[in-house]
């Protein structure tokens, strides 16, 4: 069983349709840790509260996160917006679970990183909540029909996760700006801290890459992209993603705001796990 040091994994939305909870339990099984971070939305309580879907792979994943804890991992809980009511709880353990709205997590080469779940950087989520739940509702109407999608794509032996909410996400030219909005803000804010980099999630857009002195990554979600950020012994740190098919190109905006990637290495089989290296840990 391959081991790492430290899992940062955010925006699982167990207890709805989206969540790819069987996937993140295949993910856990296979990735033994010392530290395990939940960086926000682990729970869907906005969207359990119109109507609950909670499978078994949702209770598998709880007792698997639960288990580490009793095992000695050092497990972190930061509540995001839609488990927001657990910040009430900031500064207690339930179950070995620390629950904490932020923290700084040094890596075994002495490096230190700011997590967050990050909403209180989204304008939106923040200033005008009701256009947020709005924004939900319809992500979860886009879910609806992904699950058509995946069916269809079963029948026709299509492998692979594919997400239409990922995909429109990626089209859109206004969401790609909010991304960089959202990414700058959160990079301004770590790099006031003084830290060497931020580790979060909220806004389902996996990334790693160098904004001013820090360095910014995104866990992305196991709703879209299946993704987990991760600390190896030897101190470097990479983005995971879980048993995906290969990702849509990026829109011309955001691919002439970056510099050209390395070509990722290829998934080590059985695990089909891609590495995504977009920004070297230097």
């Amino acid at each position: 069983m391959p081991a790492v040091r430290t899992i940062f994994i955010s925006d699982v939305h167990l207890g709805t349709r989206a969540s790819q909870a069987e996937r993140l339990r295949a993910f856990l099984k296979e990735y033994e840790s010392e530290y395990l971070y939940l960086l926000g939305d682990i729970i869907d309580f906005w969207a359990m509260s119109r109507s609950v879907q909670w499978a078994p792979a949702h209770n598998t994943v709880v007792q698997k996160v639960l288990r580490r804890a009793r095992q000695g991992d050092k497990v972190f809980f930061i509540p995001g917006n839609h488990d927001e009511t657990l910040r009430e709880y900031v500064g207690t353990a339930f179950g070995n679970i620390r629950i904490e709205r932020e923290w700084v997590h040094e890596t075994i080469d002495g490096r230190r990183y700011w997590l967050i779940h990050g909403d209180e950087y989204d304008q939106v989520t923040r200033h005008h909540r009701w256009v947020a739940v709005l924004g939900d509702v319809a992500y979860n109407t886009l879910v609806r029909l992904n699950i058509v999608l995946s069916r269809v794509r079963r029948f026709l032996h299509i492998p692979g996760y594919w997400s239409l909410a990922g995909y429109a996400k990626q089209k859109v030219k206004r969401a790609v700006s909010f991304i960089f909005d959202f990414e700058d803000a959160v990079a301004h804010a770590a790099q006031q801290r003084g830290v060497d980099g931020v580790i979060c999630g909220h806004i389902h857009s996996v990334s790693d890459r160098r904004i001013g002195k820090v360095r910014y990554l995104n866990c992305g979600d196991w709703v879209d992209t299946c993704s987990a950020v991760v600390e190896h012994y030897d101190g470097r740190i990479e983005v995971l993603r879980w048993g995906m098919e290969a990702t849509v190109p990026l829109p011309v905006a955001e691919a002439e705001a970056r510099p050209p990637l390395p070509a990722a290495g290829k998934a080590r089989s059985p695990l089909d796990v891609e590495r995504i290296y977009l920004t070297p840990d230097v």
